[in-house]
Order: C-alpha cells, then sequence, then structure tokens
C-alpha cells in the first residue's frame, strides 16, 4: 500500500501564509534590506524564509543580484495573485479597527524639519492627548524621499513639488525664501544689488544630501524669470535651522524661509537683502497616493492638517 504524502491543502496555507506574506515585501521593495527593515526582521532571516519558501514550491521566485532583486515570471504571476488578496484582507482588518469608537493606529509621515517644527507638531500635540490610542511618526527628511522607499503613509512638501497620481491638500500658508544676513556682517561687507552679486559675499550653503553640489540659491528677476546663483563660503550644513543659527553668529548670508527668519528678524539679530528678487510660491501640502487607505487615525490627522481658511 502505498501512502499519499502530500499535505492537506489547508496546512500548506498555515505554513506559507507568513512566507508569502515576506515574499511579497521582497518583491515590492526589491530589497531584502528594505523588506527586512519593513517586517522587522533581520535579512538573514528573510532570506533563510524565502529560500524555504522557494524549495516547498518547487520554484524559483526570485532572481538575485549583488545589487538588485526582482521577481521571475513565477514570481511576478505569485505576486499579482498576492498583492490583491493581501490588500483585501488589511483593508477588512483597518475598517474592524476603525469601527471602534476611538481612532487607533500609526500614521507616519515624512517631511522637512522645517514643517514638522513649523507645522506638524504644533497641530498633533493637542490631537495626541485627545486620542491616546493612535499614534504618530514623523520622519524628518529634506531630500523629497520616495513614500514607498520611506514606507510612509504620506508626505509634505511645497505645493510645487508634489510628484502626479497623489493626492494634494494644503497645510500652510505661501512660502518664501529671503536672503538674510547680521547686521554686523552687512557693516563689513556691505549688501548685495542684485543676485550676481552674492558670489562676491560668504553665504552659507545647504546640502540636501551627502552626495553633489549643495543647491544653488533661486531668485526671480524683474521680468519673473528664474535666476540661479551658485554661491561659496565657509560653512555648508545639511539643516535650515544650523543655517538660520550660522547666520545670525554672522558668517555670512543665508537663504531661508521667511517664516523661520521672521522672530530673529524682528528681535534685530538678521537683516534682509535683495527683496524685490524673493518671489512667493506654494506652500506645504500633504501628499498621498490616491489609493491611500483612509484608517480612522489618518482621517484625524487630515483634519489636524488642513488648513483653517
Amino acid at each position: 500500500m502505498v501512502r499519499d504524502t502530500k499535505k492537506p491543502a489547508s496546512l500548506m496555507i498555515r505554513e506559507n501564509i507568513n512566507d508569502l506574506i515576506a515574499f511579497v515585501a521582497v518583491a515590492e521593495e526589491r530589497s531584502f534590506t528594505r523588506a527586512a527593515a519593513r517586517l522587522n526582521l533581520s535579512q538573514s532571516a528573510l532570506s533563510h524564509t524565502i529560500k524555504s519558501l522557494e524549495q516547498r514550491l518547487g520554484l524559483r521566485l526570485l532572481t538575485r543580484t549583488t545589487r538588485s532583486v526582482a521577481p521571475t515570471l513565477e514570481g511576478e504571476d505569485l505576486l499579482a495573485t498576492l498583492t490583491p488578496c493581501i490588500e483585501r484582507i488589511e483593508s477588512r482588518l483597518q475598517a474592524l479597527n476603525d469601527s471602534r469608537d476611538e481612532p487607533t493606529g500609526t500614521v507616519r509621515i515624512i517631511a522637512p524639519e522645517y514643517a514638522i517644527a513649523s507645522i506638524l507638531w504644533p497641530r498633533f500635540s493637542p490631537v495626541l492627548k485627545k486620542f491616546p490610542s493612535m499614534n504618530i511618526e514623523l520622519v524628518a527628511d529634506n531630500e523629497n524621499t520616495d513614500l514607498v522607499q520611506a514606507r510612509c503613509d504620506a508626505g509634505v512638501r511645497y505645493g510645487d513639488q508634489v510628484g502626479e497620481g497623489m493626492i494634494a491638500v494644503r497645510i500652510g500658508p505661501d512660502e518664501r525664501m529671503i536672503c538674510v544676513g547680521a547686521p554686523a556682517y552687512f557693516k563689513d561687507r556691505g549688501q548685495p544689488d542684485d543676485p550676481g552679486a552674492l558670489t562676491e559675499h560668504a553665504c552659507i550653503n545647504l546640502r540636501q544630501s551627502n552626495h553633489g553640489a549643495p543647491q544653488a540659491w533661486a531668485f526671480e528677476d524683474e521680468n519673473g524669470k528664474d535666476v540661479r546663483v551658485k554661491v561659496s563660503g565657509q560653512v555648508t550644513f545639511n539643516t535650515i535651522n544650523a543655517v538660520l543659527r550660522a547666520a545670525c553668529d554672522g558668517h555670512g548670508l543665508a537663504r531661508v524661509p521667511e517664516r523661520l527668519a521672521r522672530p530673529h528678524l524682528e528681535a534685530g539679530h538678521l537683516q534682509t537683502c535683495l527683496d524685490d528678487f524673493c518671489p512667493t510660491f506654494p506652500g506645504f501640502h500633504l501628499y498621498y497616493p490616491s489609493r491611500q487607505r483612509a484608517s480612522s487615525a489618518f482621517e484625524v490627522v487630515l483634519e489636524a492638517l488642513r488648513e483653517k481658511r
């Protein structure tokens, strides 16, 4: 008598469900490193899980190289089947969670440091006290990192920087980047008459990435045309608050948000220059994918951030 060694389908599903979720994470992230962070696993454990799944299925699901990970044809087919199923399960669980009286869950938002300090935190502080069962995670980032890569529910950018396919909600007034310096600096070096004269001045640079050149300073001439100037100086930072502090300390001119500099202008620590060349532009917007599931916690975030007219 020959025994049937095949396992029942229900047992196979129970064995594979966590492994399938792990596979989806790697296939979507195209990286074991990012997938491991998303799943809160070690890379070695995740790699072992994927290998075990492939062995049990008798299929190669992922193609691995030293630089990338991509699904095979069989992997693409499995991913296309699994993704809507997992999304429906997550959506239903979220709906059950939202049926509770109090908003719950975590909303993760990536935003510039300046936006977190000036807009997000002042509005979230009372919300968190009102709803102790919900969590908000704020990720400071000045480089317009992709939401998927950052594993965030939403992001904050200036209105003219929001990408296509995103829902954008204004959360702040129009902004203006202004050129400022300490009174002592202007007394010693004088004021530039036009943006081109900045090349003769000590300027405090902002580099938004560890790679690449510092940002050029953007202005607008009397005809409304963009003018960009590459400036130089002794000091370069990667955060705007540090740039502002260095300007107050007299190390040169800085290009900073007007709202951020206003207290220092009113106190006399800073003065402006080139005002006629500094136009306004759309202020901060919260953006998120159109397919974003509107959880109760996310709805609370939207209501708290929506700019009051």
